[in-house]
């Protein structure tokens, strides 16, 4: 059985406890112990902000359809919950297995707009994760950030493991692949790094140096490991029609931002 992260005291004593126990109506529980890959799917800002947005639900779907893979969802908790979670040392937490954010594989944070910036560093210090990315180890998930503000990424380069460039159905397949097979070799974190930024479309910063004009323009953008390529094409879904949709979406308990269902009919 299932065991909430957060005590009825505390869930009595917070604004919008449904925001934080899961269990929604086509939210996915999969047995952990069988599947080779968790990934904790982030949008970093308050659970109805997050669930109003498509993108997050079509990843959410896409990656549950791997029998390899189990994904869960992650959102910033309001100020109330944060406040609680640091006096009481509670690790950030996935809503469907209740576990600890930084036990998992990977943690997916999609960036839709500059202004959730510090958010994402609220995620990253209440899941007990380091906040640069050098300061991770073995033990720690990989982190990768995607979504529109991914074409701009060095503001939050020093943050992120890996940057997804595009749209996100495209290449994530053989991310997870080249994952599992890694993982069965017990090679090293900067080894995997290196298998990522072979795959199309997927910027690994540690791999590159950046310099700046006077003005904080980018002089020159160089990579310093051989694994990685001049150049990181956006990834682009070309037909629509060809893209995964969610054919059972996450209901949310509570009204969410965007109280609608969404149909998706072009993009661009």
């Amino acid at each position: 059985m299932r065991k909430l992260a957060l005590d009825d005291e505390i869930l009595l004593n917070i604004e919008k406890p449904a925001r934080y126990i899961g269990g929604e109506v086509n939210s996915v529980m999969k047995d952990k112990d069988k599947v080779d890959i968790r990934f904790a799917m982030c949008f970093p800002d308050v659970y109805e902000i997050g669930m109003s947005h498509l993108g997050i639900q079509i990843l959410y779907d896409m990656f549950n359809r791997r029998e390899d893979t189990w994904c869960e969802r992650v959102y910033s908790p309001w100020m109330d919950l944060d406040k609680i979670l640091r006096e009481k040392n509670i690790p950030l937490f996935a809503l469907e297995s209740q576990d600890p954010v930084r036990n998992f594989d990977f943690l997916g944070i999609t960036i839709q707009f500059e202004m959730c910036y510090t958010n994402i560093l609220q995620i990253l210090d209440l899941s007990q994760i380091p906040l640069h990315a050098s300061d991770r180890t073995e033990e720690d998930p990989f982190v990768i950030g995607g979504g529109p503000c991914t074409y701009n990424p060095e503001p939050l380069a020093e943050f992120f493991d890996i940057f997804y460039i595009g749209e996100g159905e495209t290449v994530y397949d053989e991310l997870l692949d080249a994952y599992r097979e890694w993982k069965k070799t017990g090679g090293s974190r900067k080894d995997f790094l290196r298998q990522a930024a072979q795959i199309e479309g997927l910027y690994v910063p540690q791999f590159y140096n950046v310099t700046y004009h006077e003005d904080g323009t980018i002089e020159s953008f160089l990579p310093n490991d051989p694994s990685a390529p001049e150049r990181i094409r956006k990834q682009v879904v070309m037909e629509v029609t060809d893209a995964p949709y969610p054919m059972k979406p996450v209901v949310p308990f509570i009204k969410a931002t965007q109280d609608r269902v969404v149909l998706e009919i072009q993009r661009g």
